[in-house]
């Protein structure tokens, strides 16, 4: 299937906050023809897009013909978060705007589509996140749920580290390659740069080959993003507001899948929520995986990760 950027009719659409906007969503679709096979939803995470499998995608390790998702047996979709840029789309009063919003639209462009079950939904980070919102709004929604790195809530961790992004990003000098610097730290561990750099120094640069590093990934996101989307999504990030209630009423088969040394989404947080789960009897289930890289394994420990999901998207 031709997997360009497509677009649904203009949303007319009313944020929590009570605030009218006129949303152009975006989608693109891989695999099999829509209607002819399974259906997989995959949220993408902070600064992705929609563009999840094929030469450019972001997962295509994982997603993609004879991969552990294969687009041989299901239809991959992916939307984009609105005013994430990928489509040429912003929004300046990011504010109005919570995950619980970006749920809804994402429930309302399956109904534009006329999807009224996924065989399962799959998000990284706040990819997750939004899915954990969606199936709370839709319990029937999904058969399988598979929530990775990611919570029900913004923790006050994960609002304490968000609220450093927002005043990096509202720095006159640099803010968007500052937060991402910040950012990286987020997303990595102590132990993973220690043992990656081991205080070597750039000779041409006289810099640490660590802080070359950092400079690297600031520069190369404020190539490619905007800091009207970054402002977005960190806002996102700290505005998830699920409900452990809520949580018992998802249908879904759940497999959380944390990561040992995350963090952004601490692991232990992620084993309350399987605990709880588990307590109301939930079919839920939790899977980890050991890494030193920290929130970003899960786009690095590709093959625990295609171990994990191997026997969900198999049955």
């Amino acid at each position: 299937m031709e997997n360009k950027l497509q677009h649904l009719q203009t949303l007319h659409f009313t944020t929590q906050a009570g605030k009218v906007y006129d949303i152009p969503l975006s989608y693109q679709l891989f695999g099999k023809e829509l209607y002819s096979a399974p259906i997989i939803l995959i949220n993408h995470a902070l600064t992705g897009n929609s563009d999840v499998a094929g030469e450019n995608g972001w997962w295509k390790t994982l997603v993609g013909d004879g991969k552990v998702i294969d687009t041989n047996r299901f239809t991959v979709i992916c939307f984009n978060i609105p005013g994430n840029g990928f489509d040429g789309f912003f929004i300046d009063d990011y504010e109005n705007f919570i995950v619980k919003d970006i749920a809804k639209i994402f429930i309302e462009g399956l109904k534009l589509l006329k999807i009224e079950k996924l065989f399962a939904l799959v998000g990284g980070s706040v990819g997750g996140s939004i899915g954990w919102e969606m199936l709370a709004l839709e319990n029937n929604l999904a058969e399988r749920f598979i929530p990775i790195a990611t919570d029900f809530k913004t923790s006050d961790w994960l609002h304490s580290q968000c609220l450093v992004q927002k005043y990096l990003l509202e720095s006159e000098e640099k803010p968007l390659e500052k937060a991402r610097v910040h950012a990286m730290l987020c997303y990595r561990t102590p132990e993973s740069l220690n043992l990656r750099f081991k205080r070597e120094t750039d000779s041409e640069k006289q810099i640490l080959k660590s802080h070359d590093w950092l400079n690297f990934h600031g520069n190369r996101l404020n190539e490619r993003f905007s800091l009207k989307a970054y402002k977005l999504v960190n806002h996102l990030l700290m505005n998830i507001n699920g409900k452990e209630n809520e949580l018992e009423n998802i249908n879904a088969e759940i497999h959380l899948v944390s990561v040992d040394s995350d963090l952004f989404y601490p692991a232990f947080e992620i084993k309350n929520t399987y605990d709880f789960l588990k307590d109301k009897n939930k079919n839920v289930h939790h899977h980890e995986i050991k890494s030193i890289h920290g929130h970003d394994a899960f786009l690095m420990e590709y093959e625990q990760l295609n171990t994990i999901l191997t026997p969900i998207f198999l049955n």
